[in-house]
């Protein structure tokens, strides 16, 4: 672990890996303290999927993870409690990644980038992706409140200024718009080059499932981001299956975590 520093409530924890290939945005690896990581009150842990939220080049060779954690429970405490130097067990990249806009709808010319807490961590490497290739786009961020605005510097640029393409909505109004991040989001959908664009989203279920309702009746693409409990990040557990339309199940660690919209029946509460 090279370091841990606190993000708006959350923390971004930087792992070093030596020999692993670049992760592309979406993609997860599965976590593990090396110390520390075992039963409490009779809880075993099980490694954690965790989305990228930046790469770059790290001292000495390999490829520099950040990663964005909320300490929900024992095993993403434990995370969020590294110290520089500990050891980490890191499998992945895994699962798919986003498509480009035009490889979701071949007459897109930008995208919309929706996120929901620490659900704005994939799209924060998608984001820097765009940029590096000239894709025009747009983000935007909704929040519980100022104090849990976790991984908003992810998406400043170089001068530490949060990026002109970000919008801001708290639902409590103290940073940014009062309201959820589909009051940003709906107007665009309700523009008349909506269809020009492509929507990437990840956050809560519940938010999700509004942008995917939304998306559907705009006819609109979108890419979802979707999480669930993951014991191996194989495809051999069934932990993470997920019903597709007309019947039939996906697993989210090979099928995805990243869907089309219309290849999901609904987001539901269970995949988180």
């Amino acid at each position: 672990m090279a370091s841990n520093r606190d993000s708006g409530g959350y923390r971004v924890v930087s792992l070093v890996d030596r020999e692993g290939p670049e992760p592309e945005p979406g993609q997860f690896y599965m976590l593990a303290a090396a110390t520390g990581w075992g039963a409490r009150d009779g809880r075993a842990f099980l490694p954690r999927a965790i989305s990228v939220a930046e790469t770059m080049p790290a001292a000495g060779g390999g490829i520099r993870l950040d990663f964005l954690l909320d300490a929900v429970g024992p095993g993403t405490g434990r995370l969020c409690d590294l110290e520089a130097g500990e050891g980490v067990w890191i499998v992945g990249p895994l699962g798919n990644a986003f498509a480009s806009p035009r490889e979701v709808a071949p007459g897109a010319a930008g995208a919309v980038l929706v996120g929901g807490g620490v659900g704005g961590a994939p799209l924060a490497l998608q984001r820097k992706r765009f940029a590096e290739r000239g894709i025009a786009h747009r983000v935007l961020l909704g929040f519980r409140d100022r104090a849990h605005t976790g991984g908003l510097d992810l998406f400043c640029g170089s001068s530490g200024a949060l990026c002109p393409e970000v919008r801001l909505a708290t639902e409590d109004g103290s940073q940014g718009v009062q309201g959820r991040v589909t009051d940003l989001l709906l107007p665009i959908l309700a523009g008349d080059d909506a269809a020009s664009g492509v929507i990437y989203t990840c956050g809560p279920p519940a938010m999700l499932e509004a942008i995917r309702a939304l998306c559907a009746e705009h006819g609109v693409s979108c890419e979802l981001a979707l999480e669930s409990p993951m014991a191996c990040g194989f495809g051999a557990c069934f932990g993470c299956a997920v019903p597709k339309p007309g019947g039939g199940f996906l697993r989210l660690c090979i099928d995805g975590p990243v869907l089309r919209g219309d290849a999901v029946e609904e987001v539901s509460h269970a995949y988180a």
